[in-house]
């Protein structure tokens, strides 16, 4: 078993990881099992390049909020803003901080204008995409910036006669953004203003401005460009979820955290299909947001367990949708120390590299007699492997130490 084991460990590199796959998949999703440690961001950001440079990926995306997203897009596309505004205003989570997001959005650019002074055509510059929705755990954003969007691009497109409602009525429905941002509401489902009677208007509202938009799609592509229609798709969806997210946040009954939880992957999901429907693509999120088996996750209301984004895509994607998990050693500064040697990362960290990309599928073959046992985590941050999910990859990063990020 021990020699099974090495014989599954491979360099890190794009080869070893595509050398896994059966095909360049559509979506090829990296996974991390911790934030924050821009040493893996680091790691990530190498594997990409390569994907990029010897695989033709032409479009990265993030767990990073879908709207925002667009200001980064934007910028690695065309230039538009500069690198400080860009990482301040295009990342959510706090983590447009990070020095190692800030070198990918910084080469991404670079790529593109080595690109353009190369002579290549626009459709084979990278692209960015955020792909979680605008939310945090403490609040949800307002649904006013994406309906107000989609219902600006009609407004300019189709006869008036067709729109469900005018600008005014949208407006005086959201009312102020703090109604729906109250971080309140997370822990006290009275404080939200999800299931109010506007509400309720603004998730006709939205149903019927979609619609609109994709019975008018004949039309909107002879007029406009696709990237705008496609940018009016992403509004509609973002708003739509939005609502639908804050009605659930105004639930009282026991499946309200299982329910958001699920809402926010479901988002994912639809962000990555059309993602995937412009091209070949890089994913990089928590391994929970990209799994195939269900996520679970302890929180103050009790266990949650929910389908994945990863779960949802692959199971409409098939062999085009690729996950490789992360899995790490240990990151002493977080209180998490050399794994037992009984479990999946204690095996690992055995072996002799530092850090190696992991045949999964091999992997668990070789385990199958020795059924490793579940690690416990002392930091509610770092989520290690589950033995039963080892499987449910098709490859995987293993990191022997994570130092201390800078």
């Amino acid at each position: 078993m021990a020699t099974d084991i090495k014989d599954s460990a491979h360099a890190v590199e794009a080869a070893a990881v595509m050398r896994l796959l059966r095909a360049r998949p559509r979506l090829l999703a990296l996974g991390e099992p911790t934030h924050g440690e821009d040493s893996l961001l680091d790691l990530r950001n190498e594997l990409f390049r390569q994907l990029v440079e010897q695989e033709g990926y032409r479009t990265i995306a993030i767990e990073s909020d879908c709207m925002m997203g667009l200001v980064v897009d934007d910028y690695v596309t065309s230039g538009t803003g500069t690198l400080d505004e860009v990482m301040a205003q295009g990342i959510s989570h706090g983590w447009g901080t990070s020095a190692a997001n800030r070198e990918l959005v910084r080469w991404m650019r670079a790529h593109n204008v080595r690109a353009d002074k190369d002579g290549r055509p626009a459709s084979e510059r990278l692209r960015f995409a955020g792909f979680d929705g605008p939310l945090e755990i403490t609040h949800a954003a307002s649904p006013q910036q994406a309906l107000t969007a989609l219902h600006g691009y009609l407004a300019a497109q189709v006869d008036a006669d067709l729109l469900p409602c005018t600008g005014e009525t949208l407006d005086r429905l959201l009312g102020a953004d703090d109604r729906w941002t109250n971080p309140a509401a997370m822990m006290d489902p009275s404080q939200s203003v999800g299931q109010s009677a506007e509400a309720g208007r603004l998730r006709l509202l939205a149903d019927d401005l979609v619609a609109l938009l994709d019975a008018q799609t004949p039309h909107l592509l002879s007029a406009t460009s696709w990237d705008d229609w496609d940018r009016a798709r992403l509004h509609g969806r973002t708003a739509t979820g939005l609502l639908r997210y804050h009605h659930w946040m105004a639930d009282t009954s026991p499946a309200r955290m299982t329910r958001l939880c699920a809402l926010r992957d479901s988002m994912m999901a639809h962000n990555l299909l059309a993602v995937a429907a412009r091209g070949p693509a890089l994913i990089h999120a928590h391994n929970s947001h990209l799994q195939r088996e269900k996520s679970t996750m302890q929180m103050w209301e009790g266990a949650v367990e929910w389908w994945s984004a990863g779960a949802i895509v692959s199971a409409q994607l098939g062999e085009e949708y690729a996950f490789v998990a992360t899995a790490l050693g240990t990151i002493r500064h977080q209180g998490v120390d050399t794994p037992p040697p009984d479990t999946i990362e204690g095996i690992l960290y055995a072996l002799p590299e530092d850090r190696c990309v992991i045949d999964a599928p091999r992997l668990a073959t070789a385990l199958s007699d020795t059924r490793p046992a579940p690690r416990v985590s002392p930091w509610f941050g770092y989520a290690p492997l589950a033995p039963a999910h080892l499987a449910d990859s098709d490859g995987m990063v293993f990191v022997k130490d994570v130092p201390r990020s800078q």
